[in-house]
Parts: structure tokens; C-alpha cells; sequence
């Protein structure tokens, strides 16, 4: 069995975070092109970690759906990257735990599609310990929450992800205890169907829930889905 490192970066500024995800991805990427050795044995690291309000923009994303100008970003305090992960524009901020896993797919399975899917099911799994029943959808990626008909209305948590030579960097973020509000500003993931919208699992259960509690089911299901054990780095 694989081992991935876990490493905690708590509430962390974008840009930093990126930067920390660009140099892991790079040490990797090294010691597959032989320019440097495997010292650790790791098959990759998994990071868990929180952002202050940031707008994200995938490289097929639109700006457009960005709905507010920087001016107003600046009042509200939130910041907007336009960045090298799939998707489009998505939101990170206080309530949500972002995860970002930084693997060496040659260790675990060379298939895109399966990858995102993996970490979809780590998701769909993890939210059922708390009695929430995510679903994926046939046209978007991410887990959703479905109505009473059983179609996907809700986005709960949105995945994005980038690969350099097999090796994955971004990943998912899971809404939470996350402020709602900020969607306002954006067309999320470039999704302009007024059916579709965002939750959060407070929004769902009318609740606060432990975030801690909610960290250690994705550990766990990040463990069963991809087979690997996680080592505290």
C-alpha cells in the first residue's frame, strides 16, 4: 500500500497555498524525470487547509462570471486569481475545508476521469456519516445535493484539478459552515442554470457542524477510496 503525507496548513492565504502546491507538485515531477531521488517513499501529500474569501477562475473559466468589478472585491475583502486548475469560478473561504492532493498518479491509476471520480466518492462517502446523501451529476463535476425527484440541484462541494506528467495538484472544497453569500457574486463554475445553486452542509441540516469531525471522515474515506495510508508529516 502507498503512503501519502498529510499535512495541515490551516487558514491559509491563496496565493500562498498555491505556491506550496506548486513546489510539491515540482519535487514530484523531479524525482519522476530522475533530477532528483525519493527520500521520503511518499507517493504524494494530501493537503487540508482553509482560505480567507478568494474568487478562483479555472483556465476555461470565464471572467464574465465573475459579477462584481475588483473595486467592489477589494470592499468586500475578497481576493480573485485567475489560475491553471480545470473548471471555472469558484469561491473558498472561511466554513470550508479545501483538500489538495498532490499525488504521483503512477503510483495509483493513470485515468483523469477515474481520479476526479475517486474524489467525488470521498466526498459522496464522508457526507454520508453526517446523514447527507451527495450525488454526482451527469453533465458537471462535483457532488451534489438532489431535491425530492432525485436531481441534482445543490452543489456542495466543487473539484477542480491540474496535471503535470500524472502528477495532480488542486482538488476539492467542500462547503461546510460556509457563508453563502459570497455565490452572489459569481455564476458558480460557470453553471447559469437557475436550478442549479450551492449548499453548504449547515444549510442542509440547520446546524453548525465540526469541521474537525468532518476532517476525519475524509481522512478516513481518502484512505479507503484510494488505498493508501496516510502519514502525518
Amino acid at each position: 500500500m502507498e503512503k501519502t503525507g498529510l499535512l495541515h496548513w490551516g487558514n491559509i492565504e491563496y496565493q500562498t497555498a498555491w505556491d506550496r502546491q506548486t513546489e510539491l507538485m515540482n519535487s514530484l515531477v523531479d524525482i519522476k524525470r530522475g533530477k532528483s531521488e525519493n527520500t521520503n517513499g511518499l507517493a504524494g501529500h494530501l493537503v487540508l487547509c482553509g482560505h480567507p474569501p478568494v474568487f478562483t477562475l479555472g483556465k476555461a473559466g470565464s471572467e464574465s462570471n465573475l459579477l462584481i468589478g475588483k473595486d467592489q472585491l477589494q470592499l468586500e475583502g475578497i481576493e480573485y486569481f485567475p489560475i491553471n486548475r480545470g473548471g471555472d469560478i469558484t469561491y473558498h473561504g472561511p466554513g470550508q475545508i479545501v483538500g489538495y492532493p498532490i499525488l504521483d498518479l503512477d503510483k495509483f491509476f493513470t485515468d483523469v476521469h477515474r481520479y476526479v471520480r475517486s474524489l467525488e466518492e470521498v466526498i459522496i462517502r464522508s457526507l454520508r456519516e453526517f446523514d447527507l446523501e451527495g450525488s454526482r451529476h451527469p453533465e458537471y463535476t462535483g457532488v451534489w445535493i438532489a431535491d425530492d425527484e432525485g436531481v441534482s440541484r445543490r452543489k456542495i462541494c466543487a473539484i477542480g484539478v491540474h496535471l503535470s506528467r500524472w502528477v495532480s495538484m488542486h482538488g476539492f472544497a467542500l462547503n461546510v459552515n460556509t457563508n453563502l453569500t459570497h455565490y452572489n457574486h459569481i455564476i458558480p463554475c460557470g453553471i447559469a442554470d437557475p436550478d442549479k445553486g450551492v449548499t453548504s452542509m449547515h444549510e442542509e441540516l440547520g446546524r453548525e457542524i465540526d469541521e474537525s469531525t468532518v476532517e476525519k471522515a475524509l481522512k478516513n474515506y481518502f484512505c479507503k477510496v484510494f488505498e493508501t495510508e496516510l502519514v502525518s508529516l
